[in-house]
């Protein structure tokens, strides 16, 4: 009796279980088959948008102004500001002008930000990228704060939208912050500032003056990446640090003759990577009475200071083959030979 009474029990468990998950795969084939109908509409109404537009922005880039505008509908403006922002990206100059009067004239900037306050991550990232272009001063508070967040992408997008209203405001109120986010890669901020240089340089020489020493290096290299300067004097007092992170990091923007001698004076340092930075800068630098200095540097215990030397040399504009030459003739030591002979076999490769 018992062991029927749990035979009929394991059944009816099965039974049951069966049953779910026949559910639970009808519950998904269903959601399968609405998210691809779902796409599809999409598809299709993307298509009809872009076919009614299409004509209508593409007057606007070529400057023709005064036109109709087909309707939009509230359920397109979403599809319509992906399409303006995708022509956006492949317009320069004036012809932008014609797709901002487009979208003011619809109301775009206030909808993009609504869906900045409002939106999902990924309406968001679409509005920073609309007022961006937009070029949407009211916006200013709402992007500052982005620009603050922890979403990496889009608090950098947000920057760049900020440097696209207003670059001298943005550079002001960005630059400290700037010197401090190591989750930005440089090769975006290198983009977003490259048009941006006098606003922005200015502003981070005195913002690297207040950093803390743990983040200094951080704002050197990423000058360096951004291809930014300091003043002389300035650079002159982080040669002078005591710690070799910063001074190498400060030799990266050193390659201008008024620092010629501080330059040299690295050459002698205490730690091998100040001496590999200072080897490079010279090679920008240096003039017929390095050729001493260089090739001395060649019997250096570190492998990358010798290298670096080596390129240096084989760099100056000014040294000829049979400069060359007579260098390897003077008592090279046999490393020092090997890595000239590295170097120009990697040269003459390239």
């Amino acid at each position: 009796m018992d062991s029927r009474l749990h035979s009929d029990i394991y059944l009816l468990a099965a039974f049951w279980t069966g049953v779910g998950a026949l559910l639970l795969t009808l519950l998904i084939a269903v959601q399968i088959v609405y998210l691809r109908l779902a796409a599809r509409s999409l598809k299709r109404r993307e298509q009809a948008l872009t076919a009614r537009w299409r004509p209508a922005l593409n007057a606007a880039i070529v400057g023709v102004s005064e036109m109709t505008l087909p309707g939009l509908r509230s359920a397109e403006r979403m599809l319509f500001l992906k399409l303006w922002v995708h022509l956006h990206q492949s317009v320069r100059g004036e012809a932008s002008g014609g797709l901002n009067e487009v979208a003011y004239r619809l109301g775009c900037d206030a909808y993009a930000r609504r869906l900045l306050r409002k939106g999902n991550r990924a309406q968001r990232l679409l509005a920073i990228l609309a007022l961006g272009h937009l070029r949407d001063a009211a916006a200013w508070d709402d992007l500052l704060g982005v620009v603050h967040g922890r979403d990496s992408a889009a608090s950098v997008h947000a920057l760049w939208a900020l440097v696209q209203a207003d670059a001298g405001r943005a550079a002001r109120e960005v630059a400290p912050m700037l010197l401090q986010r190591e989750d930005w890669a440089m090769s975006q901020l290198a983009n977003i500032l490259k048009d941006a240089r006098a606003e922005w340089e200015p502003v981070l020489a005195e913002a690297v003056a207040g950093t803390d020493q743990e983040q200094l290096p951080h704002a050197l290299r990423l000058l360096a990446a951004l291809r930014l300067s300091l003043p002389a004097q300035q650079l002159r007092g982080l040669l002078n640090h005591p710690v070799a992170e910063v001074v190498s990091c400060a030799l990266r923007l050193a390659a201008t003759p008024d620092l010629l001698d501080e330059v040299r004076r690295q050459l002698g340092h205490g730690d091998w990577r100040v001496r590999v930075q200072a080897v490079r800068t010279l090679g920008q630098l240096g003039d017929h009475s390095d050729v001493a200095r260089l090739r001395r540097l060649l019997g250096d215990q570190q492998w990358w200071v010798r290298y670096r030397a080596a390129q240096a040399l084989l760099g100056l504009p000014f040294l000829t083959s049979d400069d060359l030459a007579a260098l390897q003739q003077e008592g090279m030591d046999r490393y020092a030979l090997d890595m000239l002979k590295q170097v120009r076999a990697e040269q003459e490769a390239a």
